[in-house]
């Protein structure tokens, strides 16, 4: 089975941690995200993973090529260029295409049942998002079926769908997770929604959630840290020892 692992980001958030590292290999419990994703990933049965890189990438090469996760790795060079979630998957294209993959962020630390994720995704869905009830300001929003429907900043009160005059109020609101189970005909519906080379995936999803499936699902029960700031790195190493 096949998965991407998003290591490419510059980690801002994390400096001045990230000024000497990438956030990939920001250590929690002893041992870097990356290594964490990798292990899990590699327990589920996913044995061809693509990485991304582009800040320190040499630093995530030389970790990589000591270290055997039991798994085939294969590297998607965004050096040049940092290519955002989006633009990294659709240049992943050749390492991806050809089936069912799944996407999860390196700064994500869960006790998401992967296989029970997988056995969500619905034939006919472009994307299925895991989401959770999590206080937050950003919101994807759903209807009744948790059909991908729009974006909101409650602190703003911006909205974002290709449905005018979308009432939030009617739907259902839940944080995305960073991660995300994809069919392979993503990388045709870029094109033809006219998302090339850069670009945001939830950009994306919300242009083409108006006609084509985007589901959202919600687990029962979830342990779930976004290790993407200096404050939650204390809540992380909680959580990762709990895991252990």
């Amino acid at each position: 089975m096949k998965a991407m692992v998003f290591a490419a980001g510059l980690g801002t958030r994390l400096k001045p941690v990230t000024d000497s590292m990438p956030k990939a290999l920001v250590p929690v419990c002893g041992k870097p995200l990356l290594a964490h994703v990798l292990e899990k990933l590699a327990a589920y049965g996913y044995d061809d993973i693509v990485v991304n890189v582009h800040h320190f990438s040499s630093m995530i090469l030389d970790y990589l090529a000591g270290h055997d996760f039991g798994v085939r790795i294969s590297i998607s060079d965004e050096s040049g260029r940092l290519l955002e979630t989006g633009g990294g998957i659709l240049h992943a294209r050749e390492l991806l295409d050809g089936g069912d993959f799944l996407v999860h962020n390196v700064d994500i630390i869960s006790d998401l049942d992967l296989s029970w994720f997988r056995a969500q995704h619905k034939p006919e869905a472009v994307a299925t998002l895991l989401v959770s009830p999590r206080e937050t300001q950003r919101y994807l929003l759903f209807d009744d079926d948790m059909r991908l429907v729009g974006w909101t900043n409650v602190a703003t009160g911006e909205v974002r769908s290709p449905f005018p005059g979308l009432d939030i109020r009617k739907c259902r609101r839940f944080a995305f997770s960073g991660i995300h189970y994809i069919s392979p005909g993503i990388f045709d519906l870029f094109g033809i929604c006219g998302f090339k080379e850069r670009f945001p995936i939830m950009d994306f999803y919300l242009d083409a959630c108006a006609r084509y499936p985007i589901y959202g699902v919600v687990p029962e029960s979830l342990t779930l840290v976004d290790v993407g700031k200096l404050d939650s790195l204390a809540q992380a190493e909680k959580i990762c020892a709990s895991l252990l």
